[in-house]
């Protein structure tokens, strides 16, 4: 299910570095109740935050809206495989059908995520989704350094198989 795109989106317009990478993932910095809400009228039913630390305040309005919920602590200066490993792992489990957001406090994280899950998972044009992770921003040395670990990670992983 994809979502419809229009009127209903203008409320996002006052989200940081909101983006649609697919018909069936968005990505954007922190949303507030209100933006959820929207997202779920957009056809959203599962979130991912990649922000650390305590997050059960979100957890709890997420999971009241009917949306699953999910968090990967993922350590700004230390982001690991295990966490691109646990984010494939929710992305692609057989819960709810519809489409996930994806998100941080800036969308740097996020844009980092949904662009290595484009490429690697989806076998997306990389040509089209780093353009709009650059939309977002560009990736720091440790940024960078996480997406050729990543890649590399299941590039021997496709050899191994």
């Amino acid at each position: 299910m994809a979502f419809a795109v229009g009127a209903v989106e203008k409320p996002l317009t006052s989200l940081k570095n909101y983006q649609v990478n697919t018909p069936q993932m968005m990505s954007s910095g922190l949303p507030d109740a209100a933006h959820f809400e929207t997202f779920k009228s957009l056809g959203v039913t599962r979130v991912i935050d990649l922000i650390p630390g305590d997050r059960n305040e979100e957890q709890t309005l997420v999971s009241d809206l009917g949306m699953d919920y999910h968090n990967i602590q993922v350590e700004w200066e230390n982001p690991t495989v295990a966490n691109f490993v646990d984010y494939v792992a929710f992305m692609e489990s057989p819960a709810q059908q519809g489409v996930t957001l994806t998100h941080c406090k800036l969308n740097w994280r996020g844009a980092v995520f949904t662009y290595l899950y484009r490429v690697i998972r989806l076998q997306e044009n990389e040509a089209a989704a780093r353009q709009d992770m650059l939309a977002i921003w560009q990736p720091n040395d440790t940024w960078q350094h996480f997406i050729e670990k990543v890649k590399q990670h299941y590039q021997a992983e496709s050899f191994a198989g």
